[in-house]
This record gives structure tokens, sequence and C-alpha cells, in this order.
């Protein structure tokens, strides 16, 4: 079998991918795509997508739910759940198109690949491809169902929640970190009685303490059952339910519903790729090893996104795939800087949104930092509109003051973490934060709070101009 010679391959099509093969093709290389299908990547077909189209959904009952507060009434809400799963198909079907167009501008090569050396990649029974350099992009999977008894009681995944045909009456979610917590909550608001378990004291376990405390607090008011510190032992059948058997300290008892949600974390995609006979080292759950460059251990050929099982997040796979492109093509060793790439948000609500340092990582570090906090419920514009859960945090050098990290539990957190982000792009102190004039009455000028707070506790404050506050009255 002959093999078909191209500068770059790229194998996976995803976001990642994606953006790899465009920016090799646009230093002048010519490139390939390789991808199994269907076509369009996680992003866009089983993850960010639709869960948040769906998510919308459940806002919006939420928001009627809350809306006798604001002087409105409607009730009973009736939930059209296939309608709410045909938008999301039509939806999805749009991105989808687009983004196979701009797959199908380039060479592209449909099956499993799997490596036979360095040089030479295997596409289906018929198709051999030869490279001077690989991108790996193959993203990842649902964690294989390792719980004695889930297979054989039968279960769904993230995947199979977002092709539901109907709403089960109860739902057990396995799992608090952003799968769970995203559509748990989206099952509770349509109306069924859920379920949450997790082995951590708080949803979310890798945030900051008083984010998944907070949190936590927040879903039970909303009637959603959160079990923390609680192990699953295994699952069983009684008739039409399932049955999870779970231990919290010392307690076994059984959690019983009419479907489980397995959300117990993903694991990159690269069980079939044959990466020993190419040389590159990797691991079945923490993915391929890469250096800062996005190089394996074998310098011709890079991983990026989810399949080296860091920051499991879209933005950070563009990101990469666009370093690793150039480092391929132009056999160059840029290093990928994570400290405001890997910010994140969960969609949630309220939201969770994050970038740079958490107090976690600082206090790890032993880094001295100075913080300041503000609530919504105290702050002019969400109270106005009943969006008062939560709060932002800001952290910042106890010694110069510059901003080294925020978080933001909170109404429209996604949106209102960028001010942050470019704030620190631009390496801003609290001081010049300050500065920046900000609208009134808007949600977005409750950073100037914590960024006071910190001032103040600096010596330096004594010297820099001090903002007018705006008062909730405007």
């Amino acid at each position: 079998m002959n093999a078909v010679r191209h500068d770059i391959v790229v194998v996976g099509a995803g976001s990642g991918g994606f953006a790899a093969a465009r920016a090799a093709r646009a230093l002048g290389a010519d490139v390939a795509l390789v991808d199994h299908g269907p076509l369009g990547g996680l992003c866009i077909l089983r993850g960010c997508m639709p869960s948040k189209t769906l998510i919308a959904s459940s806002d919006r009952a939420q928001d009627i739910r809350e809306a006798p507060e604001l002087g409105l009434t409607a009730s009973p809400i009736a939930i059209d759940f296939p309608h709410i799963m045909r938008r999301k198909r039509d939806i999805i079907a749009g991105f989808a198109q687009y983004r196979v167009d701009g797959i199908r501008e380039f060479p592209l090569y449909e099956g499993r690949a799997k490596f036979l050396s360095s040089t030479q990649l295997q596409v289906g029974e018929h198709t051999r491809l030869e490279a001077k350099r690989f991108i790996i992009a193959t993203g990842s999977v649902v964690t294989p169902p390792l719980l004695p008894g889930l297979v054989e009681t039968g279960y769904i995944d993230s995947d199979m929640a977002l092709e539901l045909q109907r709403l089960p009456k109860s739902i057990t979610v396995l799992g608090g970190g952003y799968v769970g917590s995203e559509l748990g909550q989206f099952f509770a608001r349509l109306g069924v009685q859920t379920t949450i378990v997790l082995r951590s004291p708080h949803l979310l376990s890798g945030e900051d303490h008083d984010i998944g405390y907070a949190l936590t607090d927040y879903y039970r008011e909303e009637g959603i059952e959160v079990r923390t510190e609680t192990l699953i032992e295994r699952v069983s059948k009684r008739g039409e339910k399932k049955i999870v058997h779970v231990l919290h300290h010392g307690v076994e008892a059984e959690l019983e519903a009419d479907e489980i949600l397995y959300a117990l974390g993903r694991v990159p995609d690269i069980e079939d790729l044959q990466l020993g006979a190419a040389g590159v080292r990797a691991h079945p759950e923490t993915g391929i090893e890469v250096d800062q460059s996005l190089r394996t251990s074998n310098p011709h050929i890079f991983g990026v996104g989810d399949a080296t099982g860091r920051f499991l997040l879209v933005h950070v796979a563009i990101y990469q795939g666009e370093i690793a492109a150039r480092n391929a093509v132009l056999n160059a060793a840029e290093p990928a800087d994570y400290h405001l790439v890997k910010a994140h948000t969960i969609f949630s609500d309220p939201q969770v949104a994050v970038v740079g340092d958490t107090e976690r990582d600082l206090q790890s570090t032993g880094v001295s930092y100075l913080r300041g906090v503000y609530n919504f419920a105290e702050h002019g514009k969400a109270i106005c509109i009943n969006k008062t859960k939560g709060f932002v945090k800001m952290l910042a050098a106890a010694d110069t003051g510059r901003i080294l990290g925020a978080s933001v539990l909170g109404s429209h957190g996604s949106d209102l973490i960028h001010e942050l982000i470019v704030a620190m792009n631009y390496s801003a102190t609290v001081f010049e934060f300050m500065k920046i004039p900000h609208l009134h009455p808007t949600m977005a000028e409750i950073w100037m709070y914590p960024a006071e707070e910190i001032a103040e506790k600096m010596s330096a404050v004594q010297i820099e101009p001090k903002p007018l506050r705006a008062q909730s009255a405007g």
C-alpha cells in the first residue's frame, strides 16, 4: 500500500485539531485532517453547545418561578421537553454544518487512525498517510463505567443525556463536577426529582471552598438533594427502579430513582492510536505527555486539547492547536502559557467563572496576597433585577496590588469574568483597575468594590486617588 504524503497530518478534527490545521495551512503547509466521525467535534456535538442550549430552557423555567418577586405570575409552568430537544437538534445541526464545511476545505481522511511508525499513520483499512509532523487532537470520552453493577443496571452518561426522548421522574447523578452540577440542575428545574452524589464536601471540588460550599447551599435551597462526603459502593436494580448503594460516614444507604446519570469525568480518547509505535509516551487516564511547546516524547509529533489530559477546555484546545501548528511548521519551540488561558466557567445557576490564581493555588505556593469580596446581595443592579445570589472575589499581590486572580459566583458570571481577564492580561494593579470607568447601574461595576477593599488594606492607598463608589440608588 502506497502512502499519501502531506507536510502535516492532524488526527482529530474537533476544535483543537481544526484550529491547528488552519494555523498550519496559513503558514503555507500542506495539511490533512483525519477523523473517524461524526464530524463537528465534541464541543459542538456532545459538549458545550448542546448542553448550554438545553440549560437555557431550564434557566428560563426558574426565572418564571422567581418572577412573582417582580410582580409577575405565570403558572403552572408547562415543560415541552420534545420541543426543547428539537430546538437543541436544530441549533446544533447548524453549528455542525458550518464546522463540517470548514473541515472539508482540507484533504480529509475519515476512519479510525493508528500509528504504524513515527512517520506513518493507518486510517481505516485502505489508507496510509505519511507526514513530516503529526498533531494529535483526538479529544476525550466519558470515563469507562467501573462501578459494580452499573452496566448491568443501566445508566445514561452526558452524551446520552443530551439525546433523551423523555424526562425521567427521578434521577440520581453520580458526580458533582461541572457535568454533574450543570445537568443535575437542568433536570431538577424541569421537574425531575434529583439527587447528586459526590465524595467531596461540596460541589465543584476543584474550586475554592467558598464557591463550592455556596453553590451547594443554593442547590439545596432549590430543592436538589446534594449528598456530600458520600461514597458510591455499587448499583443494582429493584423492579423498574435503579438503586445506588452508598456509604456516608460509615452509614449505608440506598438511593432509588428511575434513572442514573453517570458523570464521573472524562479520559483522553487515545486508546486505539497505538502511540507506542510512534514513540509517543502516554497514559490512558492522564493522556499524552507533552512539553511546554506541545511536543510529545517524539519531537515530530505534537499533542493538543483533551488528548493531553490537561485543562479540558475548548478555548485551551484552540490555543494549543495554534501553538502546536506554528511549532510544527516552523520547527520552533514557542511555549504555551496557561495562566490566563486556563480561565474557565461553569454554567450552573448562579454561574461560576475563574481566572488566574485561586486562593488554593496561592496558599499552596506560599504567595502573600490580599483578597477583596463583594456580595451580589449588596449590589444595586443585582438587587434591581433580583439576581442576588453569590459574590465576586479579587486576589492581589500584597506588596504591589497586582491582580493575581479573580472568581465570580453569580448571574452572568461567564461574561463578567472577561473584564478581569483583560485587566490581568495587561498586569493591572487594583489601583489601575479602580481608574477604569464603569457604567452605572450595571452588574460589571461590582468589581470596583473588591478592588477598593484591597486598596484600602494597602498602605499605598493613601497616595492613590480613590474612585467614587456608585450607590444603589443611582
